[in-house]
Formats: C-alpha cells, sequence, structure tokens
C-alpha cells in the first residue's frame, strides 16, 4: 500500500493519463467512422452489426475482468489492456468488408472494455483511500482526451488516410502505456482504513431495496452512457450525411460534445455543492434532452454543433453521480453494477442508433439520446427522496 500522499499523487496523476489515453484513441477511431463506412461499403444496417461487435467484445470481457484484476492486480490489467487498445485501433481501416470490420472491432471492443473496468477498478480503490469524491477528475480526463483525440481526428482528417491516422494513434498510444504502465505497475493498490475493511470473500450484505437502488443509479448511468456512445459512432456520419458538413468539420462535432463534457465534469464538484445530487441529475437530464434535440433535428450546421455541446454540458455529471451514489449505497459492488450497466449503454447505443436510422432516418434516431436523457432525470426526481433515506445524506 502506498505509503504517503505522494504515492497517492502519483498514483492519481497516472491513472489520469490512462483515462486521457482511453479517450483520445477511442475518439480517433469514431471520426473516421465515415470513412470506414464508404470504404467497406456498409448501409446503417450492417454498420450498425458491425458496431454491435465492438459491444460483444467489451461485454464479453468486462464479465473476464473483474476476475483478472482480483487474480493479477488492476494496475497490470491496465497496462496490458491499454497495449491491446493501442494494437487494435489500427485494424479497422485495413478492412474492406463488413464481416472483417466486425471481427476486428470485436478485439477492438475487448480492449475498449478490459481497461475500462481495469482503470474504473483502481480508481475507486483510490477514492477509498483518499476519502475524496475525485472520481469526477478522472472521467474529465477521458473526456478532455475524446475532445483531442477528435480535434486531432478532423485537422487530419483531410490530409492523412484512415490507416496513417490510426497506425499514428498506435504508435502515440505505445509510447504513452510504455512511460506511464512503468510508473503504474510500481504502485501498489491502496487500501481502505483497517475500521472500513471487510473479511476477504465476505461482501456487503444489501437488502432488495438498496439492491433496486443500486440498479436505478445503473439505469441512469445507462442512459447518459447512451448518449455518449450514440454521439461518439453516429454524430460526425449526422453532420456529414444530413447537413452535408465537411468530413473535418463532421469531426469537430463529437469535438465540440466532447470539450463541453470535460468543462462541465471540471466543475461538477461545485455543481454538486451548489444543488445536491437530484438536482444535478434532474438539470442535468433536462438539458441534455433539449440540447440533443436540438442538435438532431437543426437544419443549421451551427445550430447542431451548439446542439452537441449543450448536451455534452448535461449529460456531463450524470455518470459520476450515478456511481458515487451506487457506491454510497453498497460499496464497491454498487459502483461495479452501476459501471458495467454505463458502459452496457455506451456500447449498445450505437447498434441500436444504426437500426433506428435504417428504419426511418439518422436524425430521428438520435433523438433517442433526448429522450432516455428526460429519463435518466425523471429517474433522479423520482428516487431522490429514497436515496437520501437509505444513505442518510440529503437529496
Amino acid at each position: 500500500m502506498p505509503g504517503n500522499g505522494r504515492d497517492l499523487t502519483r498514483l492519481r496523476t497516472v491513472l489520469t493519463v490512462f483515462f486521457a489515453l482511453d479517450g483520445f484513441v477511442f475518439a480517433g477511431w469514431v471520426v473516421r467512422i465515415p470513412a470506414i463506412k464508404q470504404q467497406t461499403g456498409a448501409s446503417a444496417t450492417t454498420l450498425g452489426l458491425a458496431l454491435l461487435c465492438v459491444s460483444a467484445g467489451a461485454v464479453i470481457t468486462m464479465t473476464l475482468t473483474g476476475r483478472l484484476c482480483r487474480r493479477y492486480g488492476s494496475h497490470q490489467v491496465t497496462v496490458v489492456c491499454a497495449v491491446l487498445l493501442s494494437l487494435s485501433v489500427a485494424l479497422p481501416p485495413l478492412t474492406h468488408s463488413v464481416t472483417a470490420l466486425g471481427a476486428v472491432l470485436l478485439v477492438f471492443g475487448a480492449a475498449y472494455g478490459g481497461i475500462n473496468v481495469a482503470f474504473n477498478s483502481a480508481a475507486v480503490d483510490l477514492v477509498t483511500a483518499l476519502r475524496r469524491p475525485i472520481m469526477p477528475g478522472f472521467h474529465a480526463a477521458f473526456s478532455l482526451g475524446g475532445m483531442l483525440g477528435a480535434g486531432l481526428g478532423g485537422l487530419v482528417a483531410g490530409v492523412l488516410s484512415p490507416t496513417r491516422h490510426l497506425l499514428g494513434l498506435t504508435v502515440v498510444g505505445l509510447l504513452v502505456t510504455a512511460v506511464a504502465g512503468r510508473t503504474l505497475l510500481r504502485q501498489q493498490p491502496p487500501l481502505p482504513p483497517d475500521h472500513e475493511r471487510t473479511a476477504p470473500g465476505a461482501p456487503r450484505r444489501l437488502d432488495r431495496r438498496t439492491r433496486a437502488l443500486v440498479t436505478v443509479f445503473g439505469l441512469i448511468a445507462l442512459c447518459t452512457a447512451y448518449g455518449e456512445g450514440a454521439l461518439a459512432d453516429w454524430g460526425a456520419l449526422h453532420l456529414e450525411e444530413d447537413l452535408l458538413a465537411s468530413p473535418g468539420v463532421a469531426a469537430i462535432g463529437y469535438s465540440c460534445f466532447a470539450l463541453a463534457m470535460t468543462v462541465g465534469r471540471l466543475t461538477g464538484t461545485t455543481l454538486l455543492e451548489r444543488l445536491g445530487h437530484t438536482r444535478t441529475v434532474v438539470a442535468g437530464g433536462t438539458t441534455a434532452a433539449a440540447g440533443m434535440l436540438l442538435g438532431a433535428l437543426a437544419p443549421a450546421l451551427w445550430a447542431a454543433l451548439l446542439g452537441f455541446a449543450v448536451a455534452g454540458l448535461g449529460l456531463a455529471n450524470l455518470f459520476p453521480v450515478a456511481v458515487e451514489r451506487a457506491g454510497a449505497l453498497a460499496g464497491p459492488t454498487g459502483v461495479a453494477t452501476a459501471s458495467t450497466l454505463g458502459y452496457g449503454g455506451m456500447l449498445l447505443g450505437p447498434p441500436a442508433i444504426g437500426f433506428m436510422a435504417d428504419w426511418s432516418s439518422l436524425s430521428t434516431a438520435l433523438t433517442s439520446v433526448a429522450v432516455l436523457a428526460a429519463v435518466a432525470a425523471a429517474i433522479g426526481l423520482a428516487t431522490g427522496r429514497a436515496t437520501a433515506g437509505a444513505t442518510g445524506s440529503p437529496p
């Protein structure tokens, strides 16, 4: 266990780097989806099926990563998954059929799901040791990495081919992992204070009401992450095909969304202190719903970009709040449940958008993000008092 504040600060810094790297690599892939779609000749439905392979690979890995973390350590698993993620991001532009694209996205999804479970597990250990709600800061780093990755993708979209661009991400990812991974592997996971430890293999016993509330917060996380995944995979395509934006300008759409999420999460602690958890969820969900309706249905490009930014501000703190509240109710078990449901929403949302786009249109399909944001707000409002009674904290 790290023995002083300097060790914990160093661990916090290196975990922040891995969160940012994950967002950077993922955004670099998503801004090239229109080019990959054209290269493989995929329709909206077949592209949705290929993106479903990301979900499948991630879900399969998420069920195994917890065991791997317990056996080998979350730090070791984080480094291994970072290497796999960096290598696999270079594979999609090498494919020329939907079948081949689905196969490589299965590998990419496995690496993406694995690293998210691993470094979130490491972050939970650190949050417990510090007794400070620093989780929004880690998610802000992911958003910042996504903003930088999308911005870079927009700059190079007209200059570099998808193959060269994503191969460059592989090089960057491996270099960052080589440097940050050495520091992470030297750090032992911090342990909670002695009086908070439970006997090995003795999880906290939860009553039915508590389990239900944890599931509810998992649903809020799912609604939030659904919007993140949908905008990541379909936002650029919507701007390019429906509003006739150039590839570079289309990539800026996700960058606006990621920037707004970053700003929202960096100010999340202040917002929670002033509004409380329930009002933050209700205000965030309502804001995101309004912003996404504008982003999906606006006939002008500038209005759509504004809508993406407003949606990002609204969604920014819903996921961290859901994870924090689930942890207050059920400890690490609650955090794991909310995180799993949340990332499931992020990965399952894009293929669902693809199916709905073929049934109607992509702009109409994207309004489902607004619907689920409104659902998250309604759930937060309905469960605020129940959660306050269960945790002993103000709603």
